[in-house]
């Protein structure tokens, strides 16, 4: 089979669009498909390769490093009409995402479209909560546009439907557990963190803005240091609010973003994942901690309520008791026998979660729509 995937954010870009995207992209390769990927091109980009389209782009506002792409109907038709794709998958919801389905449609290409991020929770985190239904209206009538919206959760999936989408299908998400795991703890690097085997690293991964709610973390950190005082808080990644985080509070660790398996080092060298984010769709990084053996905190949707058992994992927290989220990162911090219990519990709670089910099932779902089209077109030729 010959598909396409169009996406406006890419690795080496970090964040979980951009690695989901890549995962599917490779597991669809390892099944033996030709796979094309058009995306906006990157400040490491020199040339395109034959499977791969680089379109002009533009930086994101407060996203420092990320892209939208321009629209690029005319391109992709040519291209498409040459070798057209048995079915593409649209990644994101940008201008190059739209033109992709408006070429689609009238080459009568089946779509799918990948629902990653909620942008009317971000209307609110960003001050504009006015704007919300017409971001949710926005996104429906995008996604609306295709054949199937993949979402990685029932709790999402019932919430489209309940919206008005009208094709939403569940892609469970996976986690590569060979790279996330517990034995790559790393002493020397909790040494320069400061920390002995028995002190507590409470660590975060993701990026740092206002989006994430960091500023429920740092409180609920600050009551665990009453009890823990040499424990320390470890920052993976970048964003925003960084700058004014540090300077708010000089003893925090930052470690900028990291990536592979030095991520996977910093993970499972902590010994607490505290995840305050209410706007994720779905929050890969909950996996990644489970799987490292970390315990983690966070509010009961997404990831942690498909996956994380409250007091099993570490805490799923009901959303918006913020009084319940710091008191379990202090109950949990301040137990060193209870989280050595979680520490297996969760790495087995995810180990099964496996890329190449994620891949195979994709796989199938795009398969199914291309067989639904030619039949259709079957039916309309007689």
């Amino acid at each position: 089979m010959r598909y396409a995937i169009v996406t406006e954010t890419y690795p080496p870009e970090v964040n979980g669009v951009a690695l989901t995207v890549q995962g599917l992209e490779q597991g669809l390769r390892t099944r033996g498909h030709e796979v094309s990927v058009i995306r906006p091109r990157q400040d490491s980009d020199l040339a395109a390769t034959g499977d791969t389209m680089l379109v002009r782009g533009a930086g994101l506002p407060r996203y420092p490093g990320l892209k939208f792409g321009f629209p690029a109907t005319r391109r992709l038709m040519r291209r498409w009409s040459e070798t057209p794709p048995d079915a593409i998958y649209v990644a994101t919801e940008g201008p190059l995402g739209w033109s992709a389905l408006r070429a689609a449609r009238k080459l009568g290409i089946p779509a799918a479209t990948g629902f990653h991020t909620r942008f009317d929770e971000y209307m609110r985190n960003y001050g504009a909560a006015f704007l919300q239904q017409t971001a949710l209206r926005w996104m429906r009538r995008f996604h609306n546009s295709g054949q199937a919206t993949l979402v990685p959760t029932r709790e999402l999936l019932e919430f489209l439907q309940s919206q008005g989408f009208a094709n939403p299908v569940r892609l469970p998400r996976a986690v590569d557990a060979t790279l996330f795991d517990p034995r790559k703890r790393d002493h020397e690097l909790r040494e320069s963190w400061g920390l002995s085997e028995h002190d507590v690293a409470a660590i975060y991964v993701g990026r740092i803005a206002p989006e994430k709610n960091l500023d429920l973390s740092v409180r609920a950190f600050r009551e665990l240091q009453k009890h823990k005082p040499n424990a320390r808080f470890v920052w993976v990644g970048d964003g925003p609010s960084r700058e004014q985080l540090a300077r708010d509070n000089p003893d925090f660790i930052f470690c900028g973003i990291q990536r592979g398996e030095t991520l996977a080092r910093h993970f499972a060298s902590g010994d607490m994942f505290v995840f305050s984010s209410h706007s994720e769709t779905f929050g890969n990084v909950t996996l990644e901690a489970m799987a490292s053996g970390v315990p983690t905190v966070a509010f009961d949707y997404g990831a942690a309520r498909e996956y994380l058992r409250h007091d099993i994992h570490g805490a799923a927290i009901a959303d918006g008791d913020d009084a319940g989220f710091i008191a379990a990162v202090t109950r949990i911090g301040g137990d060193d026998v209870l989280r050595g219990a979680m520490r297996m519990a969760a790495r087995e709670a995810v180990s099964g979660l496996r890329p190449e089910q994620v891949a195979a099932d994709f796989d199938a779902l795009l398969r199914n729509l291309a067989e639904a089209r030619r039949q259709d077109a079957s039916v309309a030729a007689a």
